[in-house]
């Protein structure tokens, strides 16, 4: 597997249009994903003192966060007053080999800072709700 440029992992939120057209959430300067799978142990005494988990149980979930600059895209007003109403919206992460992942996610976490005569700064994070699909 070729390295990949971390400024090549986009996070991108839909219009509301079905199918969704997607836009970049600018100013973001890190981004971070994570797969989470919570797990079913399975062990009994037959398990010879070994963990067992059972495949494809459980459940699964895409958590997303990044840093980033405010430059007052419309993206950006789009993901606030997401994170007011506390309402799903469907976002994509596009990587640099072109793969995709997208789905319904939550903004958790909204946070501002700034400094007197410097730019005015964020971090988001989100949740996913439902599947996350890969393309």
């Amino acid at each position: 597997m070729a390295a990949e440029l971390g400024s090549a992992f986009l996070l991108k939120i839909g219009d509301g249009g079905s199918p969704p057209a997607f836009a970049t959430i600018a100013g973001l300067r890190t981004t971070q994903l994570t797969i989470n799978s919570d797990t079913v142990v399975v062990t009994n005494k037959g398990s010879g003192g070994w963990r067992e988990l059972l495949s494809g149980a459980g459940f699964r979930s895409v958590s997303l966060a990044g840093a980033g600059v405010f430059n007052g895209s419309a993206a950006e007003a789009r993901v606030k007053a997401n994170a007011l109403a506390g309402v799903l919206d469907t976002y994509q992460v596009v990587f640099a080999s072109g793969e995709t992942m997208t789905g319904q996610f939550l903004v958790t976490r909204l946070d501002y800072a700034g400094d007197f005569n410097n730019e005015r700064s964020y971090t988001i994070a989100l949740e996913s709700s439902g599947s996350v699909v890969t393309a």
